[in-house]
């Protein structure tokens, strides 16, 4: 069985913040039974109590369905709860006006005027307070709180209530119900916020693949196209000498061959540039992305001295975590560290927050990408979760590397 921590550990940050949201709001509907229903212990005798507990229990256990459709609409999970919304906004309506009349009509007790008082201002705050979470205006929700302060006033009147007590209460509903709407639309607020920050995150990374495809498009275009066209115009050149019979067509195909061999050799250099990474640029460009982030990287180590075909293969390593954690994480710290053991090269990269390739040994395929590429340079790598918390991943490399990298280009 998983503890809570580590299940803490593996959301994303729009998930943990999400589940916070979902959980304050839980909290307010057993704020409200507290309030108004286990208060109401201390004013009058337990079966009263206990009835208007159980009122309140209701009420707020209908916040809480509504409040959490609510949410899941307004992460486009499901449709507007209208049914919900209209029902609470019914019960609500009800109990409010039923406090007041019974307080009014009731026995004329003062406890109990006043645990009615306390059950008016709960429902009615806590219930406006609910069904702004399925508003998508803020003009609506403001319109939500003043029809309810307004229709607390002129109830009030209607029951004889005197001018200034009923204004009080108008105004009771206002700064309530208010407040908790106004909690509302910040939430969501900041929950699409989050969502809409980590999406980015997710499009920056895509973008720059798509760039690093652009580039690598354009290399191609570059270095074969002139060449094909040279190539076409000498090929019918020849295909025009030898219809006639001329031995010039001979040397114009020698020449097309020649061009092809070097478009060839060309292309070959195109992709073994874009294979290969340099080291101690990908480690720069990481930690600068990663600081971007708000994710704290400590380097240990250099590649300094290190030959080109090693420093290439850690280097996709360096990217490829790089791109895991920002994408797929939630990290706070990244460590990578660099050292020389023997006759390896050894590049550990740990994060705090990376969930890691799946139970049961499976992984993504950024990281079964580079397990080919390492296992073909005689290397490896190990890629899971460590103690604390972290994710670690492992990759070594024979400093005698450069022939077998060479073959892969």
């Amino acid at each position: 069985m998983r503890r809570p921590s580590a299940w803490w550990r593996r959301q994303s940050t729009p998930g943990k913040v999400e589940t916070y949201t979902r959980w304050s709001f839980h909290s307010f509907g057993l704020l409200e039974v507290a309030v108004a229903g286990l208060a109401s212990y201390a004013l009058v005798g337990a079966r009263v109590a206990g009835a208007l507990t159980l009122v309140v229990a209701a009420h707020a256990a209908l916040c809480l369905v509504t409040g959490a459709q609510a949410l899941d609409w307004t992460r486009g999970r499901r449709d507007r709860p209208v049914r919900m919304l209209w029902t609470l906004g019914a019960v609500t309506s009800v109990l409010a006006a039923g406090a007041l009349a019974f307080v009014k009509y009731g026995p004329g007790d003062d406890d109990v005027a006043s645990a009615l008082g306390g059950v008016f201002g709960c429902v009615v705050t806590f219930g406006v307070g609910f069904m702004t979470l399925g508003l998508a205006e803020r003009r609506r929700a403001a319109s939500l709180v003043g029809g309810y302060a307004l229709g607390a006033g002129v109830v009030s009147l209607l029951l004889g209530v005197p001018a200034l007590q009923a204004l009080v209460t108008a105004a009771s509903v206002v700064f309530g119900a208010g407040a908790l709407a106004f909690t509302s639309f910040f939430s969501v607020w900041l929950l699409d916020a989050v969502y809409e920050l980590d999406e980015a995150r997710e499009t920056r990374a895509r973008l720059a693949v798509a760039e690093e495809r652009l580039r690598f498009g354009r290399d191609l275009h570059d270095v074969i196209g002139r060449n094909l066209a040279v190539i076409a115009l000498k090929s019918e050149l020849a295909v025009q000498l030898t219809r006639r019979e001329r031995p010039e067509a001979v040397d114009q195909m020698i020449e097309v061959q020649r061009i092809a061999r070097e478009s060839q050799r060309e292309v070959r250099d195109v992709v073994r540039g874009y294979r290969e990474a340099d080291l101690e640029a990908e480690i720069t460009g990481a930690r600068g992305v990663l600081d971007a982030a708000g994710i704290r990287c400590e380097v240990t180590g250099g590649a300094a001295g290190l030959p080109a075909p090693v420093q290439s293969a850690l280097g996709w390593v360096v990217r490829e975590t790089t791109t895991n954690v920002l994408r797929h994480g939630d990290a706070s710290r990244c460590a990578v560290t660099l050292r020389t053991t023997g006759e390896r090269v050894v590049l550990t990269v740990e994060n705090d927050g990376a969930p890691g390739p799946a139970p049961g040994g499976r992984s993504g395929s950024g990281l079964a990408g580079l397990r080919e590429r390492l296992t073909a340079v005689d290397g490896t790598l190990e890629a899971g979760h460590a103690d604390g918390g972290v994710f670690r991943v492992v990759a070594e490399v024979p400093l005698g590397a450069g022939t077998r990298l060479e073959a892969l280009s």
